[in-house]
Protein backbone atom coordinates (compact mmCIF):
# COMPACT_ATOMS: atom_id res chain seq x y z
CA UNK A 1 0.00 0.00 0.00
CA UNK A 2 1.29 3.43 -0.82
CA UNK A 3 0.21 7.01 1.28
CA UNK A 4 -2.30 8.74 -1.56
CA UNK A 5 -1.54 12.78 -1.39
CA UNK A 6 -4.30 13.76 -3.46
CA UNK A 7 -3.38 16.37 -6.38
CA UNK A 8 -4.78 19.93 -4.26
CA UNK A 9 -5.45 17.94 -0.65
CA UNK A 10 -3.03 20.00 1.01
CA UNK A 11 -5.07 22.37 2.38
CA UNK A 12 -4.27 22.06 6.04
CA UNK A 13 -7.95 21.53 7.05
CA UNK A 14 -8.86 18.13 9.08
CA UNK A 15 -11.09 15.54 7.36
CA UNK A 16 -12.31 12.05 8.21
CA UNK A 17 -10.26 9.10 6.76
CA UNK A 18 -13.18 7.84 4.30
CA UNK A 19 -15.99 8.18 6.86
CA UNK A 20 -14.28 6.70 9.99
CA UNK A 21 -13.31 8.70 13.09
CA UNK A 22 -9.62 9.16 12.29
CA UNK A 23 -8.52 13.03 11.48
CA UNK A 24 -5.97 13.23 9.00
CA UNK A 25 -4.44 17.04 9.08
CA UNK A 26 -2.65 16.85 5.42
CA UNK A 27 1.26 17.52 6.32
CA UNK A 28 2.30 14.67 3.92
CA UNK A 29 4.51 16.61 1.17
CA UNK A 30 7.56 14.32 1.08
CA UNK A 31 6.18 11.33 2.04
CA UNK A 32 7.12 7.72 1.03
CA UNK A 33 5.81 4.82 2.31
CA UNK A 34 5.45 1.36 2.09
CA UNK A 35 3.08 -0.72 4.09
CA UNK A 36 2.95 -4.79 3.18
CA UNK A 37 -0.33 -6.30 4.54
CA UNK A 38 -1.66 -9.71 4.38
CA UNK A 39 -5.72 -9.21 4.19
CA UNK A 40 -6.16 -12.74 5.70
CA UNK A 41 -3.69 -13.29 8.55
CA UNK A 42 -3.23 -9.72 9.77
CA UNK A 43 -3.53 -6.20 8.79
CA UNK A 44 0.31 -5.67 8.38
CA UNK A 45 3.15 -7.03 7.75
CA UNK A 46 6.08 -4.58 7.71
CA UNK A 47 6.19 -0.63 7.51
CA UNK A 48 8.96 1.35 5.92
CA UNK A 49 8.48 5.43 5.76
CA UNK A 50 10.69 8.10 4.91
CA UNK A 51 9.68 12.01 5.92
CA UNK A 52 11.81 14.70 3.52
CA UNK A 53 11.80 17.14 6.20
CA UNK A 54 9.85 19.84 5.08
CA UNK A 55 8.76 22.58 7.77
CA UNK A 56 5.59 25.02 7.66
CA UNK A 57 5.69 26.46 10.80
CA UNK A 58 2.70 28.87 11.65
CA UNK A 59 5.37 31.48 12.93
CA UNK A 60 6.68 32.00 9.92
CA UNK A 61 10.17 31.62 7.34
CA UNK A 62 12.33 32.69 10.20
CA UNK A 63 11.76 30.02 12.47
CA UNK A 64 11.09 27.19 9.84
CA UNK A 65 14.76 28.16 8.78
CA UNK A 66 15.82 27.56 12.32
CA UNK A 67 14.36 24.49 12.56
CA UNK A 68 16.15 23.84 9.19
CA UNK A 69 19.54 24.68 10.82
CA UNK A 70 21.74 22.72 12.44
CA UNK A 71 20.09 23.79 15.98
CA UNK A 72 17.36 21.42 14.83
CA UNK A 73 16.76 19.05 11.44
CA UNK A 74 19.63 19.83 10.20
CA UNK A 75 18.61 19.74 7.06
CA UNK A 76 21.56 20.41 4.84
CA UNK A 77 23.14 16.99 5.98
CA UNK A 78 20.20 15.08 6.47
CA UNK A 79 17.39 15.91 4.65
CA UNK A 80 15.22 13.01 6.02
CA UNK A 81 13.85 10.97 8.59
CA UNK A 82 13.01 7.56 8.39
CA UNK A 83 11.74 4.65 10.16
CA UNK A 84 11.93 0.78 9.13
CA UNK A 85 9.77 -2.02 10.65
CA UNK A 86 11.48 -5.00 12.40
CA UNK A 87 8.99 -6.31 14.77
CA UNK A 88 4.88 -5.99 14.62
CA UNK A 89 2.65 -7.83 17.57
CA UNK A 90 -0.83 -7.73 18.12
CA UNK A 91 -1.55 -5.69 20.95
CA UNK A 92 -5.69 -5.63 21.10
CA UNK A 93 -8.63 -5.18 18.73
CA UNK A 94 -7.25 -2.99 15.82
CA UNK A 95 -4.28 -2.37 17.41
CA UNK A 96 -0.31 -3.22 17.30
CA UNK A 97 2.85 -2.75 18.71
CA UNK A 98 5.04 -1.94 15.56
CA UNK A 99 8.54 -2.11 17.05
CA UNK A 100 11.32 -0.60 14.26
CA UNK A 101 14.53 2.10 13.59
CA UNK A 102 13.58 5.58 13.70
CA UNK A 103 16.05 7.58 12.27
CA UNK A 104 16.80 11.04 12.73
CA UNK A 105 19.71 13.85 12.42
CA UNK A 106 21.82 10.92 11.42
CA UNK A 107 21.08 9.03 14.68
CA UNK A 108 19.02 5.82 15.19
CA UNK A 109 17.04 4.39 17.62
CA UNK A 110 14.81 1.53 18.75
CA UNK A 111 11.44 2.84 19.28
CA UNK A 112 7.41 1.09 19.56
CA UNK A 113 4.74 2.40 18.16
CA UNK A 114 1.00 1.85 19.34
CA UNK A 115 -0.44 1.77 15.85
CA UNK A 116 -4.23 1.75 15.52
CA UNK A 117 -6.01 0.34 12.13
CA UNK A 118 -8.66 1.59 11.26
CA UNK A 119 -10.21 -0.31 8.75
CA UNK A 120 -10.19 -0.24 4.70
CA UNK A 121 -12.72 1.22 2.22
CA UNK A 122 -13.13 0.86 -1.13
CA UNK A 123 -13.50 4.84 -1.56
CA UNK A 124 -15.77 6.23 -4.86
CA UNK A 125 -12.80 5.32 -7.74
CA UNK A 126 -12.61 1.57 -6.89
CA UNK A 127 -9.61 2.35 -5.13
CA UNK A 128 -8.89 0.09 -1.78
CA UNK A 129 -7.90 2.23 1.05
CA UNK A 130 -6.69 1.71 4.79
CA UNK A 131 -5.90 3.87 7.50
CA UNK A 132 -3.62 3.83 10.38
CA UNK A 133 -2.66 6.20 13.20
CA UNK A 134 -0.47 6.46 16.06
CA UNK A 135 1.16 8.63 18.67
CA UNK A 136 3.86 8.77 21.27
CA UNK A 137 6.70 11.10 22.79
CA UNK A 138 10.08 11.26 21.75
CA UNK A 139 12.99 13.20 23.86
CA UNK A 140 14.49 15.50 21.57
CA UNK A 141 17.88 15.44 22.88
CA UNK A 142 18.32 11.73 22.19
CA UNK A 143 18.38 13.12 18.54
CA UNK A 144 21.02 15.43 19.16
CA UNK A 145 18.69 18.28 19.02
CA UNK A 146 19.98 20.21 22.01
CA UNK A 147 19.59 23.88 21.56
CA UNK A 148 17.48 26.13 23.63
CA UNK A 149 17.33 29.35 25.19
CA UNK A 150 17.18 30.70 28.47
CA UNK A 151 13.98 33.08 29.47
CA UNK A 152 14.06 36.77 31.31
CA UNK A 153 11.68 35.41 33.83
CA UNK A 154 14.01 31.91 34.19
CA UNK A 155 13.71 28.17 32.50
CA UNK A 156 13.69 27.45 29.24
CA UNK A 157 12.53 28.18 25.98
CA UNK A 158 11.94 24.58 24.97
CA UNK A 159 10.87 21.54 26.69
CA UNK A 160 12.77 18.13 26.04
CA UNK A 161 9.60 15.75 25.14
CA UNK A 162 8.04 15.93 21.81
CA UNK A 163 4.79 14.71 20.65
CA UNK A 164 4.55 13.04 17.77
CA UNK A 165 1.08 12.16 15.91
CA UNK A 166 0.80 10.14 12.25
CA UNK A 167 -2.53 9.09 10.34
CA UNK A 168 -1.70 7.34 7.71
CA UNK A 169 -4.28 6.51 4.65
CA UNK A 170 -2.74 3.91 1.96
CA UNK A 171 -3.83 3.10 -1.22
CA UNK A 172 -3.93 -0.81 -2.06
CA UNK A 173 -1.69 -1.28 -5.15
CA UNK A 174 -2.47 -4.83 -6.65
CA UNK A 175 1.32 -6.45 -8.07
CA UNK A 176 2.28 -6.88 -11.48
CA UNK A 177 1.30 -10.21 -13.04
CA UNK A 178 3.64 -12.59 -13.68
CA UNK A 179 4.70 -13.75 -16.66
CA UNK A 180 3.77 -16.52 -17.97
CA UNK A 181 6.59 -19.40 -18.08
Amino acid sequence: MTPTPEDGDDDGEADRHLGGGDRDHHHREGVTAEVTVHAHERPVERVGIAREILLHAQAGADRDQHLRSADFFDVARYPQITFRSTRIAPAGNDTFLITGQLTMRGVTKEITLPVTYAGDVRDPWGNTKAGFSTETTLDRKDFGMVWNAALDQGGVLLGDQVKISINLEAKLEQPAPQPAP
